[in-house]
């Protein structure tokens, strides 16, 4: 499929560009875990005018749900505008943003809307930004094929697998009496076998997205905190997380659809049942609200920087455009609306 050539060629600027990467990249960006890089040598005169005149640096980073998406954006902006190098990198909504409010990024890269505090931290230091919604996202639950008994999950099942009272649990078994205490229907699925859970860390969006649309379900009335358990194998890395999936027969874990879809035939999707019966992830579930994890996928972009760059608003402007539009669908997301689009576009414009 068209997605899994653009990511391989993605994968493939990654590699051979680590080196410039790691040499340009602020102290503070280049520590960061840059699992994408995407760059292209605005220094290099035999290129800078080559095409469009802008020359000039961007930096990207945030959330690895919205990392793919930027990243083919910045190679289609690149090939008419060489002089600008683009730095896309995923080490997680929390983290992005935590470089994005000390004014250290030109955009953070979002799986959920930016928190108060973190707003507040951006005020605090004087960043003003405009948020930009640009997609939507399920959250996709995953076992591996061979896990034939399990076939859909509510979110009791969830919380009693993944939540804080599921700490120490082995097996799918051991969530079964929880589950049922809960009111889930799906423990009666749940196999005699050994129970992996494998997600996002604390620092990713999808993470914060699945505690506010699992845990926090059942939390408060629990007497518990909003967390998931601790004893799993967690990482930023999507593509980590998938090979867990792939390397155990009956594993739990949860990504964004896009990480999915570029891997169905090697891990399996649960259905989800938030009340109104089992739905798989499925674009046009997503897109109609009916798939019960779907959320919005966000860019904020720095407005000062954007005045002060013109290569940043010419960015930006190409992402809102119809051609740079379509990297959402490219990289296995959902689109908006034509409205919520419009307003996208109106919200940067208005800025």
């Amino acid at each position: 499929m068209h997605h899994t050539l653009r990511t391989r060629a993605f994968a493939s600027v990654a590699i051979a560009l680590a080196v410039f990467a790691g040499a340009c990249a602020p102290d503070s960006v280049e520590d960061e875990p840059a699992t994408a890089p995407v760059e292209g040598d605005a220094g290099d005169s035999s290129t800078e005018n080559a095409g469009g005149d802008l020359s000039d640096r961007i930096d990207v980073s945030g959330s690895s749900t919205v990392e793919p998406i930027s990243a083919l954006v910045a190679q289609d902006f690149q090939t008419d505008n060489p002089g600008v190098a683009i730095s896309v990198v995923g080490p997680g909504t929390g983290d992005g943003f935590a470089l994005f409010c000390e004014g250290q990024t030109d955009i953070s890269d979002a799986s959920r809307p930016i928190k108060d505090e973190e707003a507040q931290t951006c005020a605090d230091n004087g960043v003003e930004f405009t948020e930009i919604k640009v997609g939507i996202d399920g959250l996709t639950v995953m076992t591996n094929p061979a896990n034939e008994a399990v076939q859909c999950v509510d979110f009791a099942a969830l919380y009693a697998l993944t939540g804080p009272e599921s700490e120490g649990f082995a097996n799918w078994s051991d969530a079964a009496s929880l589950g049922e205490e809960l009111g889930s229907s799906s423990p009666e699925e749940f196999p005699d076998a050994e129970l992996t859970v494998v997600g996002p860390g604390e620092e990713s969006g999808t993470y914060d997205s699945y505690v506010e649309l699992v845990i926090e379900e059942f939390n408060e009335e629990r007497g518990t905190e909003a967390v998931t358990r601790s004893d799993y194998e967690a990482s930023p890395n999507d593509n980590v997380i998938i090979q867990g999936i792939q390397g155990s027969d009956t594993p739990l874990g949860w990504v964004g659809y896009a990480f999915f879809v570029e891997n169905q035939d090697t891990v399996k999707a649960l259905e989800v049942d938030g009340g109104d019966g089992c739905v798989a992830p499925t674009a046009d579930a997503i897109a109609s609200n009916e798939y019960p994890l779907a959320r919005d996928l966000f860019i904020y972009v720095n407005n000062a920087k954007a005045e002060e760059k013109p290569a940043l608003q010419a960015f930006v402007d190409y992402y809102l455009s119809d051609q740079g539009y379509a990297a959402v669908s490219e990289a296995g997301y959902v689109q908006l609306t034509e409205e919520d689009w419009q307003a996208s576009q109106e919200a940067w414009t208005g800025r």
